[in-house]
């Protein structure tokens, strides 16, 4: 897990992919708690993970939550009732993310477009947040919680990557309960991520979400306390020192 402190201080990874070159995170050496970066399978439970680590004091940084509000931005709307008429926005101040999701999914140049609109304002709050986090003393560590953290680079600004993973079935199970997707839905949106084996071999933590939260629950938190642990015996500003 210290290895990724050897890629330097101050790198900004370049492997966007989406058609941006934002300038991500400046790393310092001077920072006194690790960042934790979260990928995972569709709907292995990225989110359930977040949130125990978040009861465990950690600060989670959303970025699909921020692109929710991002969405609702008033120029952001006007620019995707120019690109795609009003269907994405039918009453006028609410976008139908369906919709949207319909159109890039079946498009990669709409979803880039859409990436390169959305992005550098998700990173703006992305920064804002983190640096919010690292100001609370009682925030233990930042985990950035984003679906396509490693395609973007982010995986470079973290000191710790966790999978979380969980059988196909029970992920389509999930998904068709929380969002009514069909196996069809899951496969249009995997093709757009990197494969399971790749986010593995980029982790440090991987979690199996098989079961229900209080199984959950301990595997998390023996995770946590294993990067935190790795983290403050070999801080950037006691080694480099």
């Amino acid at each position: 897990m210290g290895s990724r402190w050897s890629r330097g201080a101050s790198e900004t990874p370049e492997r966007r992919g989406e058609g941006w070159t934002g300038r991500g995170w400046t790393l310092s050496l001077k920072r006194s708690k690790p960042i934790i970066g979260i990928v995972g399978t569709i709907g292995a439970g990225k989110s359930a993970v977040a949130g125990l680590l978040a009861e465990l004091g950690a600060g989670v940084i959303d970025s699909d939550a921020a692109a929710h509000e991002v969405l609702q931005e008033e120029d952001v709307r006007g620019t995707l009732v120019h690109w795609w008429g009003p269907r994405v926005c039918p009453d006028g101040q609410t976008v139908d993310r369906s919709v949207v999701a319909s159109i890039v999914f079946a498009d990669p140049e709409q979803l880039r477009r859409l990436e390169g609109l959305l992005y550098p304002r998700i990173a703006e709050r992305r920064d804002a947040q983190a640096a919010r986090f690292e100001q609370d003393a009682a925030i233990r560590a930042i985990v950035l919680d984003a679906p396509k953290l490693i395609e973007a680079g982010l995986d470079n600004q973290c000191d710790a990557i966790v999978l979380v993973d969980a059988d196909r079935n029970r992920r389509l199970q999930r998904l068709a309960a929380s969002r009514g997707w069909t196996e069809a839905d899951l496969l249009a949106r995997e093709r757009w991520q990197i494969s399971v084996d790749e986010k593995r071999a980029k982790a440090d933590e991987v979690i199996i979400n098989d079961a229900d939260v209080s199984a959950l629950r301990p595997v998390v938190r023996a995770a946590f306390e294993r990067i935190l642990g790795t983290f403050h015996r070999g801080r950037p500003d006691q080694v480099h020192a």
